[in-house]
């Protein structure tokens, strides 16, 4: 990272949690009992923290030392981030084959000449990973883009509320601001969403009816963009006047995204180019400065209701407005635009049986619950198929892959197959995917997709492995942690979405490029026939 913390402050004395008077209620998920309700509210309590840091105790001189190696300084480093980008899945698998371990020593990008030390401990199974949740034992400060953070520039000069460790006092009051969103736009998202994706709808049966095939991607991401602007900032992004964003805000917000992430990105295009452009150097932010400010102009001007509400937490209008497009932006739209693909993909590949049980699920429950065929939080509540599904899809393919955190002490980290010593100051990372495909915990076909797999008391059991949200399923966003804030709203539009899409098509036909990035294009959609 840019910056390494060797010693840590004293925490600060904690803010008060707004989100307790948020109460912002969601469908209630089918957890364990001791766990009843707890995935669709958000909740939030300040627990009990240390208010000094202890002295490291010893090594455990029982345990082992990590696996794996860095290499020869920088020789080492670009071997590592060239394997990386070739490819991402094989880089972490041949060396795991290749030390016995889930848990070994790796350099991860972009690593030098002009970044921070690229040196991790990555952590590859359901047993060691939960340690980069734990706040006591590891730092998150300026780790939300793993060994190096983009320029404060992107971001008006400001650390957003991601790149925040707990300790840090600003920590409670920008999650509080989350929160208060949040709860501040509870009973807009079910109408909005609905509005949203009836334009969706219409608009890839166009293209369907013209040309044969709808491209997904295009018209859902313009469709995710409006539909959190219209709830949040009460404004179509497409609406004339000064501020006006018309159909350019997607594309605006992925060039800002990509600018940030470019040297831990891959276009696609030949190595040696992407080593010489945008693996080698950060790019600078006088490039996009004139897109961003067209966004930030949009969200500053209105906005209102939640810069107001940012205030009378005692955050600066011109803070808030960065933090608000960070959250929407670059966390919300743009964990939508990775997660809806896939929900859709996947369960096209699944076939017709699994088309049929959910519309046959999504329809029955809407009828019993509202006489006017609408989708309500009543019925998403009964709809234990869709919300498994949404939950198979986070595990396979969860939208954020990488968490990463810094050792706040030595201590010792188990495996399913080890003791290791980490020692302070070393830096540990996960790779999720692997982590939630782990063959000791998801003992059934853990590489397969399978939609049921949460259902019934076994399959919620599981959930606790469900980590998408930068922490458990079964556990609450908190000032005092770096689980993602709208972890249950993200889980309710995933199920909103499923549910909208089968009340409206009874199957539907994909094919996906192999291209590029990967366009999805619908290739038929067969309406509702009951």
């Amino acid at each position: 990272m840019a910056l390494t913390l060797m010693v840590v402050p004293p925490l600060p004395k904690a803010a008060p949690d707004r989100s307790q008077f948020a109460a912002l209620t969601f469908p209630k998920s089918r957890a364990p009992r001791r766990q009843k309700g707890a995935i669709f509210t958000i909740r939030a309590s300040i627990s009990e923290r240390r208010a000094t840091q202890p002295a490291s105790p010893p090594i455990d001189q029982d345990a082992r030392e990590i696996p794996g190696t860095h290499g020869l300084p920088f020789i080492g480093h670009i071997r590592d981030r060239q394997d990386f980008f070739r490819n991402r899945d094989e880089f972490f698998k041949s060396r795991m084959e290749k030390y016995g371990s889930t848990v070994y020593r790796v350099n991860m990008p972009p690593g030098p000449p002009f970044f921070p030390d690229p040196r991790v401990i990555m952590l590859l199974d359901a047993k060691s990973f939960p340690v980069l949740f734990d706040t006591n034992r590891v730092e998150k400060k300026d780790l939300f883009t793993g060994t190096f953070m983009p320029s404060p520039e992107f971001t008006g000069g400001f650390r957003t509320l991601s790149y925040l460790d707990p300790s840090e006092e600003k920590h409670a009051q920008l999650k509080n601001f989350c929160f208060e969103v949040l709860r501040m736009n509870r009973d807009r998202w079910i109408p909005e969403f609905g509005i949203a994706t009836s334009e969706l709808w219409g608009a890839l049966e166009k293209q369907l009816a013209e040309k044969g095939s709808a491209v997904f991607n295009d018209e859902f991401e313009q469709m995710a963009f409006s539909f959190l602007c219209r709830s949040v900032v009460d404004r179509d992004p497409a609406e004339p006047g000064v501020t006006c964003l018309g159909t350019d805000g997607p594309t605006l917000i992925k060039k800002w995204v990509f600018f940030q992430l470019a040297p831990i990105y891959s276009l696609g295009l030949p190595m040696v180019l992407e080593e010489l452009t945008i693996h080698t150097l950060p790019l600078p932010y006088g490039l996009i400065k004139k897109d961003f400010e067209r966004i930030q102009g949009f969200f500053f001007t209105h906005a209102t209701r939640a810069l107001n509400a940012a205030e009378k937490l005692g955050i600066n209008r011109e803070e808030a407005s960065h933090n608000l497009i960070f959250n929407i932006c670059f966390n919300t739209w743009g964990g939508m635009i990775i997660l809806f693909p896939a929900i859709v993909r996947l369960i096209a590949r699944a076939g017709a049986q699994l088309h049929k049980d959910l519309a046959e699920e999504v329809r029955a429950a809407v009828r019993d619950a509202d006489a006017g065929g609408r989708i309500t939080m009543r019925s998403l509540e009964n709809m234990p198929l869709v919300q498994s599904t949404v939950y198979e899809v986070m595990r396979l393919e969860p939208p954020v892959p990488y968490q990463y955190g810094r050792a706040k002490e030595n201590f010792i980290l188990e495996s399913h197959d080890g003791r290791f010593k980490v020692r302070k100051g070393e830096l540990l990372g996960g790779y999720q995917p692997f982590a939630t495909r782990d063959p000791k915990v998801f003992l059934d076909d853990p590489e397969k997709f399978k939609p049921r797999r949460f259902m019934g008391e076994k399959g919620q059991d599981l959930l606790r492995y469900l980590v998408w949200s930068n922490g458990p399923e079964t556990e609450s966003p908190s000032v005092s942690n770096k689980q993602c804030a709208g972890k249950d709203f993200v889980v309710m539009i995933a199920r909103l979405f499923i549910a909208e899409l089968f009340l409206q098509y009874d199957s539907f036909d994909i094919e996906v490029s192999t291209a590029g990035q990967g366009s999805m294009s619908f290739t038929s959609l067969k309406k509702a026939t009951s």
